[in-house]
């Protein structure tokens, strides 16, 4: 009879073997068919682009679908080793960028997408001010593209100034003052359609952990540009900008008695208020004691307060009780295939298939896995990195052996994909992770 030793070690190598063969099989897949995401010039995208793959989304070009989707073709391009392969895409890649600042102008609206047919300055918003635009991560997908052209930013200095503008905007317009926040103006287009702390909640209300995470990667990243491009002025004010950021999300959407990073809401009203008459008297109501505070936190579970550690906001002891607290239990994030995207004790809870809005009250996306895998690298978390590696390397490369293609987001429990099929986009990361994991070098986003 067999020892329980024994079997113990043939059962581990067994899952070592599967676990071998589905990264292969991932590798070799991904492989063959990341050209399908490029794009000529077409209509009125006058450079090639990247498009996230997937009939829903074949055509036309995306914010942050075409930042993260370059991450991971950069990783594809650099496993491959082909010189003359990476030079091909060098165009696709910076037209992402040109394609979008084709559009900007000294207002700083920038749109979320450009469709192929569609002039975006001719279906301006009413108020560009009071819609969402473009998320802040145009910067540093140049700035990740410039960094990987050792510091050259010639390209883009003669549309700097429009990148500018955009900044500018969102600082003048999407900016809470009383907080140091950014918010959303509603929640349309946010990226993560259904997330409770933005949808359905009155316009500019919601100041989103996600949103001001993003934007303090994207003021660091113009900090880079504007270097790169010797304005060394422009520089130090996105420099300041981005420390008040970093303290401002520390002040407001750190929660110490949870130990999470959250979104909250600006939705108050004033301190002062007209007086009224009341009870026969005019007074001014709560005058005796008015609130001293700007907003308040949502506190919901959500995988997005752990961008506060991918974007190097938290703190090592506030990071420190992230991953004991939440990242690790299995009653909220912590799921067999992943992060779920919203905890499993919200009331929202749901992982029904839904593609307008897509849903993110739950279901496990390959893009929360690997930002939630870069934030545990980062600060030093390396058996949980693995962990969640493991996770997302059997996820992706059982789909790929059961349906022959990857979808868009999955079931937490049984990693059974929920919709999509054929979805490509930032499910290519996981060839980062997997090259992080076995030392090889890594393709970091800026």
């Amino acid at each position: 009879m067999k020892s329980i030793l024994s079997i113990l070690i043939g059962v581990l190598l067994c899952q070592s073997i599967n676990a071998q063969q589905l990264t292969e099989l991932i590798k070799k897949n991904l492989y063959n068919d990341y050209k399908g995401m490029f794009r000529p010039a077409r209509g009125v995208l006058k450079y090639p682009f990247i498009t996230p793959g997937s009939d829903q989304y074949a055509n036309d070009l995306w914010d942050w679908d075409s930042w993260l989707t370059n991450i991971a073709l950069r990783q594809i391009l650099t496993d491959k080793g082909n010189t003359r392969e990476q030079k091909e895409a060098l165009a696709y890649e910076r037209g992402c960028i040109l394609n979008f600042l084709d559009y900007g102008g000294a207002d700083g609206y920038i749109p979320i997408v450009v469709w192929k047919n569609a002039n975006p300055r001719e279906q301006m918003p009413k108020d560009i001010y009071k819609e969402n635009m473009h998320k802040p991560v145009l910067a540093q997908h140049a700035a990740f593209l410039v960094k990987q052209d050792q510091g050259n930013a010639e390209w883009l200095r003669e549309k700097f100034y429009f990148m500018q503008a955009f900044m500018t905007n969102y600082k003048m317009h999407h900016r809470n003052k009383a907080t140091g926040l950014y918010y959303w103006q509603n929640d349309v287009a946010i990226g993560v359609d259904n997330d409770p702390s933005t949808f359905f909640r009155p316009p500019g209300s919601s100041a989103s952990i996600y949103l001001n995470c993003l934007m303090y990667k994207e003021l660091q990243a113009m900090v880079y540009l504007a270097k790169c491009l010797n304005q060394l002025e422009v520089a130090h004010e996105f420099d300041q900008d981005a420390i008040a950021l970093k303290e401002a999300v520390q002040k407001n959407c750190w929660d110490e008695r949870d130990g999470f990073f959250y979104s909250v809401d600006l939705n108050l009203m004033p301190i002062f208020e007209v007086p009224r008459r009341i009870l026969g008297l005019d007074m001014v109501i709560h005058s005796g004691f008015p609130r001293s505070y700007d907003c308040l936190i949502q506190r919901i579970g959500s995988w997005s307060g752990f961008l506060a550690m991918w974007s190097g906001i938290a703190s090592p002891e506030q990071a420190k009780r992230m991953v004991s607290e939440h990242y690790k239990n299995e009653k909220t994030f912590n799921a067999p295939y992943g992060v779920r995207s919203l905890s499993k004790l919200e009331k929202m809870y749901s992982v029904r298939a839904s593609g307008n809005p897509s849903n993110w009250l739950g279901p496990v996306w390959g893009i929360s896995n690997y930002l939630v895998y870069k934030g545990l690298v980062k600060y030093g978390f390396r058996s949980e990195a693995t962990e969640l590696a493991n996770k997302t390397i059997q996820l992706f490369g059982k789909d790929i052996q059961k349906h022959g293609a990857l979808h868009e987001y999955y079931e937490p429990d049984s990693g059974e994909p929920i919709l999509n099929k054929g979805f490509q986009n930032w499910n290519y990361l996981v060839l980062n992770i997997m090259a992080q994991e076995e030392g090889r070098p890594v393709i970091e986003e800026f």
